[in-house]
């Protein structure tokens, strides 16, 4: 029974329980995938039924992986999977009960506004947006946001970070010098420079291009399937919706 319901691996050398951190980026970035194309395809086409299926087995994911055990959680299994034949790196587990713990909060408020109350609004999009925004430092940088929140509400500091970013003194870090920056800072000019050459055809002319079809009458079965749904107008969205179903 201890084996099953337990946080954490105890393994000799390791003055707290541990995660395989290559594991658990592996199944935030599975999560994060499916996460995406769920709420772009709400976003874009205002359907949230697999937002919804979505949110389900994130809450189901959250919930064994808090109050079972990590090893069972079906993303962390996959993500154990894929990494198999890597070389473990250890990281502390209790911070990341903590940073889970966060997800799992988020996960619960999306199931009762969206599965349960069927609430469409800037709410759901703002908790939407800040689940990707953990998942994709998580699985892109190694930065568990969560994490470096738990040092603020526990007095003991938290031990074994992703990157060994708390053993690591400052002094130590890799520094980004003024020519790198220069670098970025001349790329992002030369881009902004370069995009509206490169991508041909101003906004502004195609609009232009599309005025004589908004003005032109439409008929009866094309009115109706550009009818704006009440969801959209709710959500400030009218604009986008016909824009992204091509209606004038």
């Amino acid at each position: 029974m201890n084996q099953i319901f337990r946080f954490g691996d105890t393994i000799e050398g390791f003055p707290v329980p541990v995660l395989n951190e290559r594991a658990v980026r592996a199944g935030a970035g599975i999560l994060f995938f499916f996460a995406m194309a769920a709420f772009m395809n709400a976003w874009l086409t205002g359907n949230f039924q697999p937002t919804r299926v979505f949110v389900v087995a994130f809450l189901i994911d959250f919930s064994i992986r808090i109050f079972i055990n990590p090893r069972y959680a079906p993303s962390l299994v996959l993500g154990q999977w894929i990494v198999r034949k890597q070389q473990p790196e250890y990281a502390g587990a209790p911070q990341k009960r903590f940073a889970w713990a966060i997800g799992f909060a988020l996960a619960l408020s999306m199931f009762f506004l969206l599965v349960v109350n069927r609430v469409v609004g800037p709410i759901n999009m703002l908790i939407c947006a800040t689940c990707l925004l953990l998942m994709f430092f998580e699985t892109a940088f190694g930065i568990c946001i969560g994490c470096r929140l738990y040092n603020l509400f526990r007095k003991d500091p938290a031990q074994l970070c992703p990157g060994g970013v708390c053993e690591l003194p400052r002094e130590a870090r890799p520094r980004t010098g003024a020519a790198q920056w220069a670098v970025v800072a001349g790329f992002a000019v030369a881009m902004v420079v370069l995009a509206p050459r490169v991508a041909g055809e101003r906004p502004e002319a195609a609009v232009a291009s599309m005025a004589p079809a908004a003005a032109a009458d439409l008929d009866p079965a094309e009115a109706e399937r550009c009818k704006v749904p009440a969801f959209a107008k709710a959500m400030g969205h009218e604009a986008k919706w016909k824009q992204h179903n091509n209606c004038p």
